[in-house]
């Protein structure tokens, strides 16, 4: 590049390897990736500049840090998918004249496009689209971008009569660019970014139709959503449709009625869970494993009402910041009073009751509280997203000089729990968002406090920048089921906000007045939710030490009856969760039905084992293991623990 090029002219771009390249102006992603290597050039998808997604048709006015993306990538799934809605949208028009287009993003898994349609789409259209689009996509059109004027842009949709995009149009900034990009005969108003044509555009399936509100506001348009999914390699593309199919499989709402755990009904109301025996059983289990590890460590387990003023709930924020979530206030004599959406200020109230002193600190709360609050009724889903849930929630109070040490142990439990029900994990750091609260000496801190806990225990995170929030900094956990699916569980907060409005405190050592620090920490998140991911984890099939039933005693004929309860009485006396079948049926269909409701151990009795007073073990998934005697049963159930239960109970 010559020298005498103008300076502010000139854009500067920093690559991964710390080397600087000086480009004209406005000059393309393409352009730039050439200049860097043909190679490079053919596996190009798009660019990462400065963390924005560019593609490689985009002028390119702003230097900084750059990244080109290949298919290696992961965020080049998201351009990938993008331009696949767009290929999408435009079989859709060509196949059903008349329908108008709204929205069609990427998405996590796959991407999505709204449509309005005067009939409704069926499974049968799917694979119509489906074709097409393979047919669009053998044409391996370019997608090409155009910066337009505002008026222009009105212009086109207004004649295309697409009210969707016209209103996209009106709502966007004075100062931002208006792009359209073109692929073959179909133009749609799009930020981008695509890839570089249809040729990159071969792995794809459309999975499903459903019902969406235009905006997501339930009182405008309804609209059709096509949901689909895309990959570069076709291994991963039948790698996520086995996944999806697998999905089907574990889903905690058949899997629930099928095993008799709980129940939804709509004279209840939609989102409030009836937790059935099996289901409370299995629930009784999990808390009675946590109420045990919060007393070795130290907690003190409070218990608060369900409904609170609505003046607390002011006082905290939470009616300011969470007010459309939270439940229309009730009036009682005159005071309006709120269901609890958060425990939190229950237990600061608890701490406030007393004068607390340094050398109380900390103080470590506990409740398996339940919590009310308003979900819109498209987004329930089971026991994943209900208006009715119990938190294992807890809050920490300690000094400043205290935090570090604080989150290091909840840091080492949030580890034991989740170990014990088999889960791996990653952690997130989310530090101070814009809209933060605190100043940056205290925000800094607090989040140093949370990595170095983290490092102390040699445990690996990643930042999530600006992910924290408002009232402070915060470790995520996300957890991995059976299946590779991601969610999000334990939590661990600190809290700048609350303490500030609430004014708690403490007496430091000065016999002065002290701002307390509070941590707010989830292991499990909500019951409901866990118990639901526990079940699609385990495709309903439990470990032994949490399974509702243990063993089933199942007679091969009437008459071993009598012998199939005395073995029930040794099973019960030993605590093991037993039950008989005594029915006058056949063991074949006995087998098959403790096998269909997951039973872990399936104790088999014919004359033989009786004369011998023993049984015949079959185990659930492994079939025969031969005779044992009820004692040696009982005991191989007892020690079917954890790895991480019988460290614990050794201790």
């Amino acid at each position: 590049m010559s020298d005498s090029v103008d300076q502010a002219s000139q854009v500067e771009f920093i690559l991964p390897d710390g080397t600087r390249k000086v480009y004209p102006t406005g000059i393309t992603g393409k352009e730039v990736v050439e200049a860097i290597g043909p190679g490079l050039a053919r596996a190009a998808v798009a660019l990462l500049v400065n963390g924005r997604l560019f593609d490689l048709m985009t002028d390119l006015r702003e230097g900084g840090s750059l990244r080109v993306l290949t298919k290696k990538n992961p965020e080049a799934l998201e351009v990938l998918r993008h331009s696949m809605a767009h290929v999408m949208a435009h079989a859709v028009l060509d196949l059903f004249p008349g329908t108008k287009v709204a929205i069609g993003p990427a998405i996590k898994d796959g991407f999505y496009y709204d449509f309005e349609k005067e009939t409704p789409f069926v499974p049968e259209d799917l694979e119509k689209i489906e074709k097409h689009m393979r047919e669009i996509i053998a044409g391996k059109e370019p997608f090409r971008r155009e910066v337009v004027a505002r008026e222009e842009a009105l212009e086109k949709f207004k004649q295309r009569q697409d009210p969707y995009k016209l209103e996209l149009i009106s709502e966007l900034p004075p100062e931002e660019p208006i792009t359209l990009y073109h692929e073959d005969n179909f133009t749609d108003l799009c930020r981008g970014p695509h890839v570089p044509s249809t040729a990159s555009l071969k792995h794809f399936k459309l999975l499903s139709i459903a019902g969406a509100y235009w905006r997501g506001d339930a009182n405008r348009q309804q609209l059709q959503r096509i949901y689909g999914t895309a990959f570069f390699e076709k291994q991963d593309l039948e790698s996520h449709l086995h996944r999806i199919e697998e999905a089907k499989d574990r889903d905690h709402r058949r899997l629930g009625q099928q095993l008799d755990l709980y129940s939804i009904h709509e004279d209840i109301g939609p989102g409030l869970v009836l937790w059935h025996p099996n289901g409370t059983l299995v629930r009784t289990l999990i808390e009675d494993f946590l109420r045990r590890e919060l007393f070795k460590r130290d907690y003190q387990f409070v218990s608060i009402p369900h409904i609170a003023k609505v003046d607390l709930w002011e006082k905290t924020g939470h009616f300011e910041c969470y007010s459309e979530m939270m439940y229309t206030p009730m009036d009682v004599d005159g005071q309006g009073y709120i269901v609890k959406p958060m425990n939190c200020p229950g237990h600061v109230l608890i701490y406030k009751s007393h004068t607390r002193s340094y050398r109380d600190l900390p103080i470590r709360y506990a409740e398996f509280g339940t919590v009310y609050r308003y979900e819109p009724s498209g987004t329930l889903h089971g026991l994943m997203r209900a208006r009715g849930f119990t938190q294992d929630d807890a809050h920490v109070f300690c000094t400043p000089e205290q935090l570090a040490d604080e989150v290091g142990k909840l840091i080492e439990f949030v580890d034991f729990v989740l170990r014990t029900f088999g889960f791996e994990y990653k952690i997130y750091v989310a530090t101070k968002p814009i809209d933060a609260i605190g100043d940056d000496a205290t925000w800094l801190r607090a989040t140093d406090a949370l990595k170095e806990a983290l490092q102390q225990h040699e445990l690996d995170f990643e930042l999530d920048e600006a992910g924290g929030a408002f009232y402070g900094p915060k470790i995520d956990v996300k957890l991995y089921d059976a299946i590779e699916r991601e969610w999000q569980l334990s939590t661990i907060q600190v809290d700048f906000n609350i303490p500030e409005r609430l004014d708690i405190n403490y007496i430091g050592n000065d016999g002065e007045k002290k701002r307390v620090v509070m941590v707010h920490r989830a292991l499990l998140g909500s019951m409901e939710r866990f118990f639901g991911i526990l079940i699609e984890h385990y495709k309903g099939a439990f470990p032994t030490w949490l399974a509702p039933i243990q063993a089933r005693v199942l007679p091969v004929t009437d008459e071993i009856n009598d012998y199939g309860r005395q073995v029930l009485k040794q099973l019960k006396a030993r605590g093991i969760r037993a039950e008989l079948d005594d029915r006058s049926e056949k063991i074949g269909f006995k087998i098959r039905e403790a096998e269909t409701q997951k039973i872990p151990y399936m104790l088999v009795i014919g004359k033989k084992e009786q004369e011998a007073n023993t049984v015949s073990l079959r185990l659930r998934r492994e079939g025969d293991q031969g005779g044992a005697s009820v004692t040696e049963i009982v005991e191989r159930i007892q020690t079917d623990l954890p790895e991480t239960l019988r460290a614990s109970a050794a201790q």
